[in-house]
């Protein structure tokens, strides 16, 4: 009976501790489109503390203050296009997963297809030079293919493997 008691008390100790980690955001809009904008526009920012993960979805204190930031903006009115001028201002193209394509963000477009060709390219090299590389050694001299062939001839038929 001891046993199961103290099980119970660390039970709760446990969800009790998960309950007071878990926080819930809840913002009232007063119509189902300003609703809908929040959810969109919290899907389209990233999170700037977290790796690749949005606003929506990070329960870190910079996210929640963006999300009650955003919260604010659309409450006072602000267009999704003026929302995201603020925020990259604020913190730059980082913000927004789907960044502009401008020179400052040319490598982050264009960078992924520049290092697969270059390993395409290398990937070709490797095997063109690990078939050209046959040594001087690795072929058999007139020689030995003939003493090769009459070992061939003497294996008893049975044990001989056909080509």
């Amino acid at each position: 009976m001891k046993h199961l008691t103290v099980l119970a008390a660390l039970c709760l100790l446990v969800f009790w501790g998960s309950v007071s980690v878990a926080r819930i955001d809840t913002f009232v809009f007063d119509n189902p489109q300003d609703e809908q904008r929040f959810k969109k526009l919290s899907a389209e920012l990233r999170c700037l503390v977290c790796q690749n993960q949005n606003l929506a979805d990070s329960n870190a204190e910079l996210a929640i203050d963006l999300r009650r930031e955003l919260y604010s903006m659309i409450k006072a009115g602000k267009s999704d296009g003026e929302i995201l001028d603020f925020m990259v201002a604020r913190y730059g193209d980082f913000v927004l997963y789907r960044p502009p394509v401008k020179p400052t963000t040319y490598m982050l477009w264009v960078g992924p297809f520049i290092l697969f060709v270059i390993g395409a390219v290398a990937l070709v090299m490797f095997v063109r030079r690990r078939s050209d590389d046959v040594l001087p050694g690795d072929e058999l001299s007139t020689e030995e293919q003939s003493r090769l062939q009459g070992l061939l001839e003497k294996q008893p038929a049975g044990k001989r493997k056909q080509r």
